[in-house]
């Protein structure tokens, strides 16, 4: 499975919110800037290919929704690439970065590490 584009990402990012659309309902949803309907259809059936969307057909038109969850996605390419290229692929220092720049605080942290100790 490979990373996603900037745009197949955005196309994802609807769909994930949607959870099932035509190409047609999703259209309206970008905006900044607007992609054309050929565009948006291009771009849902290399997701396809890719093995990031299925379609249920009704006569010549598909209905997508997402194989892939925006959680896996997230695990397997966002966080990972964020990890490994600015934090020296530590979440110790991912953590510590927030900490430091008051991002997190004490009682989130307390709470990440409640969760932490439940999974063992």
């Amino acid at each position: 499975m490979e990373k996603l584009t900037a745009k197949e990402e955005e196309v994802m990012q609807v769909l994930w919110k949607l959870e099932q659309a035509y190409v047609k309902d999703m259209v309206p949803l970008f905006t900044d800037p607007p992609l054309h309907y050929n565009t948006v259809s291009t771009i849902i059936r290399n997701l396809e290919e890719k093995g990031y969307v299925g379609h249920k057909a009704f006569g010549n038109t598909h209905e997508y929704y997402p194989i892939i969850s925006k959680e896996f996605y997230q695990n397997r390419f966002v966080l990972k690439k964020v990890v490994g290229d600015y934090f020296d692929n530590s979440y110790k220092n991912l953590v510590s970065y927030f900490a430091e720049n008051e991002k997190i605080s004490a009682d989130e942290l307390r709470e990440i590490l409640a969760l932490i100790e439940q999974k063992k």
